[in-house]
């Protein structure tokens, strides 16, 4: 099953419409995601907790990372350079962290406030080698914005 990008997107509006407590917003958004595609096999938000130092926030699928530092891995190069992460195959990134063995690529997306601030990332994890697209990359960042940065 691939995600149909415009019916998730809807579907995400119209369930987070008019929510404002961020939690309750990572949280549906990793559901709706997490389940439209067999690629997704971990779903989730880290959130930025401190200074250059990320934490795990709602997610779907086996365990993930307590903590995870801006120094380390894809999901800390998100946070700390603002742009997505679309890694191929996880163990040729330099420092990726393996919070699971059965991860062989990842798409990992900053998430913006409205007022343009990182708040945390958004991390998909698949157990297939290069999994993801430039496409899939540019559709969640779409949603992430419209949820997030409103």
């Amino acid at each position: 099953m691939r995600v149909d990008y415009d019916t998730l997107r809807k579907t995400i509006a119209a369930l987070t419409a008019g929510e404002t407590d961020t939690v309750a917003l990572m949280a549906t958004v990793t559901c709706e995601v997490h389940h439209s595609d067999d690629r997704f096999n971990w779903t989730g938000f880290y959130r930025v907790v401190a200074p250059e130092l990320l934490k795990i926030g709602p997610y779907q699928g086996g365990h993930g990372c307590l903590v995870i530092p801006f120094p380390r891995g894809g999901c800390g190069a998100a946070a700390r350079t603002g742009q997505v992460q679309l890694v191929p195959d996880v163990d040729a990134f330099p420092g990726h962290i393996a919070c699971a063995s059965s991860t062989r690529s990842e798409l990992v997306l900053p998430v913006f406030d409205g007022s343009g601030a990182v708040i945390g990332v958004f991390d998909i994890d698949s157990d297939q080698p290069d999994a993801f697209t430039p496409q899939d990359a540019d559709a969640i960042a779409d949603i992430l914005h419209s949820v997030f940065a409103r």
